[in-house]
């Protein structure tokens, strides 16, 4: 996995040094729920989800240039609303200690170069869920258009059925706002 590089950040491969960080914040009532996942009960529950990440070599963990500590994560994932081999989606989860600094933004607009300038992808897509505002702004500001909301979408780990907001960013939408992120 390519370790890329903003101003303030390093994504990186996840490491197994990072297991108390990702578990400190993937225990926390306020990250996974807004993601679609239960919190963490366990170390253990975390160390099974890293070794996925791992191994997978699709979800890099965000890191702070300043002093190394790990922020989130941030992945690219196939795209499951869509059969197009060259589209993929953007997931990203922050410890809410960093919100509100625009690191998901920073992230995620270097996620998006990625993307189309060096694996050649022809669409990036995102989505939240209708209550998620956060990841609503986030999405906003990296320039992506929205396409529509898919209604009673998903199951979520607590069985709750909600909805998904969609949003996409291709190819031709990507080199007229470029220059803007």
């Amino acid at each position: 996995m390519k370790t890329l590089e903003t101003p303030r950040l390093i994504l990186r491969s996840f490491l197994w040094s990072d297991l108390p960080s990702f578990n400190h914040y993937a225990q926390k009532a306020t990250i996974g729920p807004n993601a679609g996942w239960k919190p963490h009960e366990s170390i253990q529950e975390s160390e099974a989800i890293l070794a996925k990440f791992i191994e997978g070599q699709e979800v890099w963990a965000i890191t702070s240039k300043r002093d190394g500590r790990l922020l989130g994560s941030i992945g690219l994932h196939p795209d499951n609303h869509r059969r197009n081999p060259r589209a993929r989606s953007i997931g990203y989860v922050l410890d809410d200690e960093f919100w509100g600094q625009g690191y998901i933004t920073e992230a995620t607009r270097r996620v998006i170069r990625f993307a189309f300038e060096e694996l050649g992808l022809d669409l990036v897509t995102v989505t939240h869920y209708p209550f998620n505002e956060r990841s609503k702004r986030v999405i906003e500001r990296c320039g992506f258009v929205y396409e529509g909301t898919l209604k009673q979408a998903t199951v979520r780990y607590d069985g709750v059925i909600l909805d998904e907001v969609l949003y996409y960013l291709d190819l031709e939408q990507y080199q007229k706002i470029k220059h803007l992120i």
